[in-house]
């Protein structure tokens, strides 16, 4: 891979040489990448935004994400580029570019933890840190067909790691294989908030599937079929009883009104030049009122209940991870915000039950990464690794459709 692909991932502002700490421990040998948005001593956190990044002094301390596994004997290599304020799930960053997808030029990488998957796919690093509100973990993941995990939601202590819409924001990473995400799985996952079950089920969610581009379902079905011997008991059921947009809307006012408390103070008083997207979303948030927000909430709690009637421990569901494969570079605002909305569907499920989800790459469509994901219970992010180990040799590129 050449220079160009994988420092494309890296930002202007990037560490002046590798972080290390330990020499050894679970981590040693390995090399990581972080989104721009934690903490690490000595250097200023960007956001994806020239302007925060000018305005904000560099961080006394590391992140407690960071500190981790730089203490598990891990060297981090490079700040990796994201969507500004990550408030977008295709990758682009208007300030500092939009960061190659290696395994599909020309295509967009997914955002907003879209260098942390470039740098992976690209070999630049062996794993990355990345987060996930609305998929800025699965759908990089899947473009760049690459395995990340989405935490459980609080699994993982985000100290130190900006805050974005913190009901839904947690912590994430990618690998080229299952055996290294299993890894940093052992750092990063507080323990104490294990919940061990063996999977007993696989509800592959039909809705979901509905959502997918014909040849992007038929191949992740092809998938599924040729793991049955390998996975638990399979059953087929719907998820979303009034439809996903009844919670992809709730998901959208609640995600929004939480950006604007989050970053509204420094968007009136310093006034960034936000790119294109962001710009429109953030003057959206700026309109939602605390009533539409607990409206939206009410919908919230009563989906997040259904969800985890069905999520008990042992329970997995299937679905694919992204509706389509990556969408070429330079599509218009229209297309874009019908991309967006697609991928909340699939994506609001998780988000909402606030469940860790695993995207595996088993596949190729029109030589593009497909990604098929399982959603787990919460608390259940182990059993998500251990399923990417024992399920792994089925994965990579040995199902494709041209």
């Amino acid at each position: 891979m050449s220079a160009t692909l994988s420092r494309s991932a890296f930002v202007p502002h990037d560490l002046a040489a590798p972080l290390r700490c330990a020499t050894d421990g679970p981590l040693a040998g390995l090399t990581a990448a972080v989104k721009d948005m934690y903490d690490i001593a000595g250097t200023r956190t960007g956001n994806g935004n020239p302007t925060w990044l000018e305005t904000h002094a560099p961080a006394t301390a590391h992140a407690a994400a960071v500190a981790r596994i730089l203490n598990a004997g891990a060297t981090i290599i490079g700040k990796a580029v994201c969507d500004e304020f990550f408030y977008s799930v295709t990758g682009a960053n208007a300030h500092y570019g939009t960061p190659n997808n290696p395994r599909a030029p020309g295509r967009l990488p997914g955002g907003s933890s879209s260098g942390s998957a470039s740098a992976v796919a690209a070999g630049a690093c062996d794993f990355a840190l990345g987060s996930d509100t609305g998929g800025s973990v699965r759908i990089p993941a899947s473009f760049n067909g690459i395995y990340g995990l989405r935490t459980t939601h609080g699994r993982v202590d985000d100290k130190g790691a900006a805050a974005m819409a913190p009901s839904f924001d947690t912590p994430g990473w990618f690998s080229a294989g299952p055996g290294v995400l299993r890894k940093v799985g052992g750092v990063l996952l507080d323990a104490k908030d294990r919940v061990t079950a063996r999977p007993s089920r696989v509800i592959v969610l039909e809705d979901g599937f509905v959502e997918a581009d014909e040849p992007v379902a038929d191949l992740l079905r092809t998938a599924i079929d040729l793991m049955t011997g390998e996975l638990p008991v399979i059953e087929h059921a719907r998820i979303a009883p009034q439809g996903f947009d009844f919670w992809r809307n709730a998901f959208r006012v609640v995600q929004g009104f939480e950006v604007w408390q989050t970053f509204g103070e420094f968007v009136t008083r310093h006034k960034p030049q936000a790119g294109p997207g962001i710009r429109e979303r953030l003057e959206m948030a700026s309109k939602i009122t605390a009533a539409e927000a607990d409206a939206a909430r009410g919908t919230i709690a009563e989906a997040r209940a259904h969800i985890r009637r069905i999520a008990v421990p042992g329970t997995l569901m299937a679905l694919p991870t992204a509706p389509c494969i990556a969408p070429l570079i330079g599509g218009g605002a229209g297309e874009m915000d019908h991309f967006r909305t697609r991928v909340m569907r699939l994506t609001c499920t998780a988000g909402v039950g606030g469940l860790p989800q695993i995207n595996l790459p088993v596949g190729t469509v029109e030589n593009c990464p497909i990604g098929l994901s399982f959603i787990g219970w919460p608390g259940g992010d182990e059993a998500l690794l251990d399923l990417a180990c024992d399920i792994g040799h089925h994965c990579g590129d040995a199902i494709g459709i041209a």
